[in-house]
C-alpha cells in the first residue's frame, strides 16, 4: 500500500460517508441516544478542525513554538471514524468489539505518524488531530455499549444507503475551497495565509 492510499483513509470524502453509515447503523438498531451522541461528537471534531484551519487561513493564527498551524483533519477523521466503525460492526461480541475499537485508535495513530513522515503535518498538528478524533470515538463507544446490534441485513442496508448517498454528495463538495472563501470573508483579507509560511 502506498502512502497516498494509506493517507486517503483520513480523507473527508471517505470519513464523512463512513460517519453517516455509522449513524444509520445505530438508527437501524433504534438506539437514538448513541446515534445522536455520535453525530454530536463527530460533527464537533469536524468543527474544531475547521475552526483551526479557518483561523490560520484567515488570520495566520498559529503556535510557532509548537510548529502548529491547524489540527490535522485526516488524523482526526480516521481516529474518530474507524474505532466506532469497528465497534458497531462487532457489537454483538463485546470483548472483541472493544479490541477492534482499540485497533481503530492504533490505525489513527499510524496514520498520524504517516502524516508526519510524509511532512503533510507536523507532530503537534497530527497529534492534536489524533486526540480530537480519539475523544470523539471514545465518547461514542461509551454510549454505544448500551445499544443492541441491529439485525445484520437491516444494519447493512441502512449503512450502505447512507454511505452511498453521502459519498455522492461529497463528489461535488469542494471543502477546501469553501474553507478559504469563509476565512477570507470573515477576516477581510484578499489572500489566505499559506501553509508552512510561518514556520
Amino acid at each position: 500500500m502506498s502512502w497516498t492510499t494509506f493517507l486517503y483513509l483520513g480523507n473527508l470524502t471517505l470519513t464523512l460517508p463512513l460517519a453517516s453509515a455509522i449513524a444509520a447503523w445505530l438508527l437501524a438498531a433504534r438506539h437514538w441516544r448513541a446515534a445522536g451522541y455520535w453525530l454530536l461528537f463527530f460533527s464537533g471534531a469536524l468543527a474544531l478542525v475547521g475552526i483551526s484551519k479557518v483561523a490560520y487561513l484567515g488570520w495566520g493564527i498559529a503556535i510557532p513554538a509548537l510548529d502548529f498551524q491547524a489540527l490535522s483533519g485526516h488524523a482526526a477523521g480516521v481516529t474518530a471514524v474507524f474505532p466506532v466503525l469497528f465497534y458497531v460492526l462487532l457489537q454483538g461480541r463485546p470483548g472483541l468489539a472493544l479490541g477492534a475499537a482499540a485497533a481503530g485508535l492504533l490505525l489513527g495513530a499510524g496514520l498520524a505518524s504517516a502524516l508526519v513522515a510524509t511532512e503533510e503535518h507536523t507532530a503537534a498538528e497530527a497529534g492534536a488531530g489524533w486526540m480530537v478524533g480519539a475523544a470523539a470515538a471514545a465518547g461514542t463507544v461509551r454510549v454505544a455499549k448500551e445499544a443492541q446490534p441491529p439485525r445484520p441485513l437491516a444494519g447493512l442496508a441502512a449503512g450502505l444507503l447512507a454511505f452511498a448517498a453521502t459519498a455522492w454528495v461529497m463528489q461535488g463538495a469542494h471543502i477546501g475551497y469553501w474553507m478559504i472563501k469563509l476565512a477570507l470573508a470573515l477576516s477581510g483579507n484578499t489572500r489566505p495565509f499559506q501553509w508552512g509560511c510561518c514556520n
